[in-house]
């Protein structure tokens, strides 16, 4: 960088400021100046020829290409949707209504009752309590209803374009390149949130690769109209990310006055590694927990078996306890937020049906 090309940046620099100071220019009319001054960004029609040319590198047939392409179109709203979404502003004790209400539970209940047969028998597969993959499948899509309706390709591609986080929806792409290459779904039925989740169990595409399952042996993975594909792969999911059917998700807690708010899990760790590390932190016997002075919610001693829990504030000291369980991390490694765990798991305590030949909770 020369000299003089500082020095014309400091003048430039210097005569904006006194313009906009004088009025004559607005912070408006040097906003558009600066925008236009950069590099022109390509139109998205070019920037899909580039993406089907990378894919072509990485060994996409050009008919894969073509047809998976073929109405590819760019959502404004994905954009929107993705740039806006919602700051936090509940607490757990408003959240959980709305996300749990009595029609969900009588609802989770029935959808148990119906497909207990099939459940049962990928309870016992996986070693995944079938109540938990109700509950998850309620929350994600009430029980298959509302699985979004964008075309998975468009979307992914307008958010790679978008650009605020163009590798990630990158690798999504060439992940859902992969699912339509091995023909478990057809192009005009891969349909998903504006994000590109997936199906009755919104699995991102690269969740798909990783743990979607064959569950009826027809030779696809069909995750959109399939409940065993659907229950299966949750199953295998959970599976995969450590679940134990021998233990619940957790408990909520008291704690005893004075007590040190340190030993919990930070509520914001800033990602998976990090809370990771933190729970490690966090984690003690029952046992231990129990001689510090936490109590159950109704003021009983914890139970007596041989099982470690770290402890979680989803919102403040002031707020919700809960001694979270294995169980736990594998439901924060499906979705890394405190309120969508508790959810799954207050909706999957009061589905309140017996086991299905699993072993006994505690």
């Amino acid at each position: 960088m020369t000299a003089n090309f500082l020095l014309g940046n400091k003048v430039k620099a210097a005569l904006v400021s006194l313009a906009l100071s004088t009025g004559l220019l607005s912070a408006n009319s040097f906003a558009v100046e600066a925008e236009t001054s950069e590099v022109q960004k390509p139109s998205f029609e070019t920037y899909v020829e580039q993406l089907k040319a990378e894919a072509l590198e990485k060994g996409f047939t050009q008919d894969l290409l073509d047809s998976s392409f073929a109405n590819v179109t760019f959502h404004k709203r994905a954009v929107k949707a993705d740039r806006n979404q919602p700051e936090k502003v509940e607490t757990l004790d408003t959240y959980l209504p709305k996300r749990v209400p009595d029609w969900k539970v009588n609802r989770a209940r029935e959808m148990f009752q119906t497909h207990r047969e099939l459940l049962s028998q990928i309870g016992d597969k996986y070693r995944v309590q079938p109540r938990f993959i109700v509950a998850l499948w309620g929350l994600e899509t009430n029980f298959g209803r509302i699985m979004g309706n964008y075309n998975v390709i468009s979307a992914l591609s307008t958010l790679a374009y978008e650009g605020r986080r163009e590798a990630f929806f990158k690798k999504q792409l060439w992940a859902a390149l992969t699912i339509l290459e091995q023909g478990h779904i057809g192009i005009d039925k891969m349909k998903g949130s504006w994000a590109g989740a997936m199906g009755q169990n919104q699995f991102m595409p690269t969740s798909f690769v990783s743990y979607a399952v064959d569950g009826d042996g027809d030779g696809k993975k069909d995750i959109w109209g399939n409940h065993a594909d659907v229950f299966a792969s949750m199953a295998n999911y959970l599976s995969k990310e450590g679940w134990s059917d021998e233990l619940t998700w957790g408990r909520q807690v008291k704690l005893p006055e004075n007590f040190d708010h340190s030993l919990a899990i930070p509520k914001n760790t800033g990602s998976r590694k990090n809370w990771l590390k933190a729970w490690a932190e966090s984690e003690k016997s029952l046992a231990e927990w129990q001689q510090l002075g936490v109590r159950r919610s109704d003021g009983t001693n914890l139970p007596k078996v041989n099982i470690k829990a770290a402890l979680v504030f989803p919102d403040d000291e002031n707020g919700r306890v809960y001694l979270a369980y294995d169980n736990y991390k594998s439901l924060m490694h499906w979705n890394l937020s405190y309120y969508f765990v508790s959810s799954v798991g207050h909706l999957s305590d009061r589905i309140k049906f017996p086991p299905l030949k699993v072993a006994k909770e505690k």
